[in-house]
C-alpha cells in the first residue's frame, strides 16, 4: 500500500441492543381525567362505582322479590324455618329413620308451636283490649286529659281488632274475604312443603350447586354458601335461646306481679324477640298496658321494671355469650337491616332482614380474606 493512501474505513461495530424500553402507561401518553385525579380521588371513584353496582343489584334482587312475593316470601320463611329445625330433623335421622321421617316431624314441631303462639297472644290481646281501654280513659281522666281516654279507647278497639283477626285467622282461617285467606292457605302451604323438601334434601344441595355453577368457581360458591348458611343458622338458633329465656324470665315476673294471661304476653314477648330492638319495645309495651288496665299502676310499673331488667341481662349477658359464638354483627348492622327491612316490607321485612345480613356478612367477611 502506498505510504500517502488513507487507510481505508474500519467497519463500524454494531451497537448492541440494549433491553427495550418499558411501553408508558396510557394515562402517562396520554393522561384521560382519571389519569389527572390524585390517588385518594380516584380510590374513592372505584369504590363509589362499586358501591352503586352492588347497590343496584340489590335494588333489582328486590324488586324481583316483590313482583314475585307470593313465592319469594314463602321460599325465604322456608329457609329461616330450615335452619331454625335441621337439629330436630338431624336427631330424628340419628335414631335410625329416614330423612323425610326427621323432616316431617320437624314440620309438624313447627306447625304446633306456630299455632299454640298465635292462639295465646290472641287469647291475651282479646281478653285484655276493654280493661285497657277503660285504665287508659281513668289515667286521662285523672290528669285531666280528656284525649288521652279517647286514645286509649281507640287503641283498646284497635288492639281487640287485631286479636280478633288473629283468633278468626286460627279458627277458621278467614281473614276479610276469601281472596285474602285463600292466598295466606297457599303461602302458608307452600312455606311447610318447602320447608319440608329442604329438610329432607340438604345433603343434595351441594351438588345442585356444583352442576349449575362453572367448576372454576363451583366449590368456592358452596363454600360461601355453607358460611351463609351457618350464619343465618347461628342467628336464628341464638335468637331463639334468648326469646325462651326473655319470655320464661318474663313469665315469672308476670306470675308474681299476677298480671292476667302471663303466658300469651310471655308468647307475645318470645314472638317479638325475633325483631330486634322494635320486637320488644311492643311487647313489653302491651305487657305494661295489660298491667295497667286489670292490676293498676303500681303493678304496671313493677311489670316496666321486670321488662327493663330481662332487656337489660339480655344486652349485658344474653347476647354477648350466646350471638357471639354464632354471628357477630355490630348493633349499628342491626339496627340498620331492621330499618331498611321494615321500609321495605313492613314488620316481615324487619323479620327477614337481620338473618339474611348475617349471611351477607359472612360472605363479605369470607371474600375479605380470601
Amino acid at each position: 500500500m502506498p505510504p500517502d493512501a488513507a487507510p481505508p474505513p474500519e467497519a463500524a461495530e454494531p451497537r448492541s441492543a440494549g433491553p427495550p424500553e418499558p411501553a408508558r402507561p396510557a394515562e402517562a401518553a396520554s393522561p384521560g381525567l382519571l389519569g389527572r385525579l390524585p390517588e385518594p380521588v380516584r380510590a374513592a371513584t372505584a369504590w363509589s362505582a362499586a358501591a352503586l353496582t352492588s347497590a343496584g343489584a340489590l335494588a333489582v334482587v328486590l324488586l324481583l322479590c316483590w313482583s314475585f312475593r307470593a313465592a319469594a316470601v314463602p321460599a325465604l320463611i322456608a329457609v329461616l324455618a330450615t335452619a331454625l329445625l335441621e337439629p330436630v330433623a338431624r336427631r330424628a335421622v340419628r335414631g335410625g329413620r329416614s330423612r323425610a321421617f326427621g323432616a316431617a316431624l320437624a314440620c309438624l314441631v313447627l306447625i304446633v308451636v306456630i299455632d299454640g303462639t298465635i292462639w295465646m297472644v290472641a287469647k291475651a290481646l282479646i281478653d285484655a283490649a276493654p280493661s285497657i281501654g277503660a285504665a287508659l280513659a281513668q289515667v286521662g281522666d285523672r290528669l285531666g286529659a280528656g284525649d288521652l281516654g279517647s286514645l286509649g279507647q281507640n287503641a283498646a278497639s284497635g288492639v281487640s281488632e287485631l286479636g280478633s283477626q288473629l283468633a278468626s285467622t286460627l279458627l277458621s282461617g278467614v281473614v276479610k274475604g276469601v281472596g285474602l285467606a285463600a292466598q295466606l292457605v297457599t303461602a302458608t302451604v307452600l312455606c311447610l312443603a318447602l320447608t319440608f323438601f329442604l329438610l329432607r334434601d340438604a345433603d343434595r344441595i351441594p351438588g345442585l350447586i356444583r352442576g349449575w355453577v362453572p367448576a372454576a368457581h363451583a366449590e368456592q360458591a358452596v363454600r360461601l354458601t355453607r358460611l351463609a348458611y351457618r350464619a343465618m343458622s347461628g342467628y336464628m338458633r341464638g335468637t331463639t335461646l334468648i326469646a325462651l329465656i326473655d319470655a320464661g324470665l318474663i313469665l315469672v315476673g308476670l306470675l308474681l306481679l299476677r298480671v292476667p294471661d302471663a303466658l300469651g304476653l310471655a308468647a307475645l314477648v318470645f314472638v317479638g324477640a325475633y325483631v330486634p330492638f322494635v320486637g320488644a319495645f311492643l311487647s313489653g309495651l302491651v305487657a305494661v298496658l295489660v298491667a295497667l288496665g286489670d292490676r293498676g299502676f303500681v303493678v304496671a310499673l313493677g311489670t316496666l321494671a321486670v321488662i327493663l331488667a330481662v332487656q337489660f341481662v339480655e344486652g349485658a349477658f344474653l347476647q354477648p355469650i350466646i350471638q357471639s359464638r354464632t354471628v357477630s354483627m355490630h348493633p349499628a348492622v342491626v339496627m340498620v337491616a331492621v330499618t331498611a327491612g321494615g321500609s321495605v316490607a313492613g314488620i316481615l321485612g324487619a323479620l327477614l332482614a337481620v338473618p339474611f345480613t348475617a349471611a351477607a356478612v359472612a360472605i363479605v367477611t369470607e371474600l375479605r380474606g380470601d
